[in-house]
């Protein structure tokens, strides 16, 4: 049984040693002429402005991660969908229809969620205004 373990450590031992290995060689290697452009921070071509310490907007954060929540379900529907010939052609088509439709359900599901919750909206009112705004327009029946 330690045996296993010992491969383990093995490999960890062997991945951190080449890598300190290659390092190491990188820093022989490679020009060292540092110049104070060099040095500067680079911001796609402009000159900096200001500091890099500011305020950051959490609602960046917050679409972010709907993103990445969309871009992984394509990411796990595409396998399915390449393979769907052969399940059809296995006799479970069906089956991978079902689950295909299921996961975009649940997804669909938090998508309806963070539209109720308008973390997709950009600019947030305060729940005073919304509620001074549905007095003075009532919701059409």
């Amino acid at each position: 049984m330690y045996f296993h373990f010992g491969n383990v450590l093995v490999f960890t031992l062997l991945g951190l040693g080449l890598c300190a290995f290659h390092m190491i060689l990188g820093s022989f290697l490679r020009p060292h002429n540092p110049e104070t452009k060099k040095l500067t921070t680079y911001e796609c071509g402009e000159l900096p402005t200001g500091g890099a310490w500011i305020n950051f907007n959490i609602r960046f954060y917050l679409i972010a991660l709907v993103f990445v929540i969309f871009d992984i379900e394509v990411a796990f529907i595409y396998p399915v969908a390449v393979a769907f010939r052969e399940f059809v052609l296995a006799g479970n088509g069906l089956f991978a229809m079902t689950e295909i439709f299921l996961f975009l359900g649940i997804l669909a599901v938090g998508l309806v969620y963070v539209w109720k919750k308008r973390d997709l909206e950009w600019i947030k009112r305060i729940q005073s205004e919304q509620a001074e705004e549905e007095q003075v327009l009532p919701k059409a029946a």
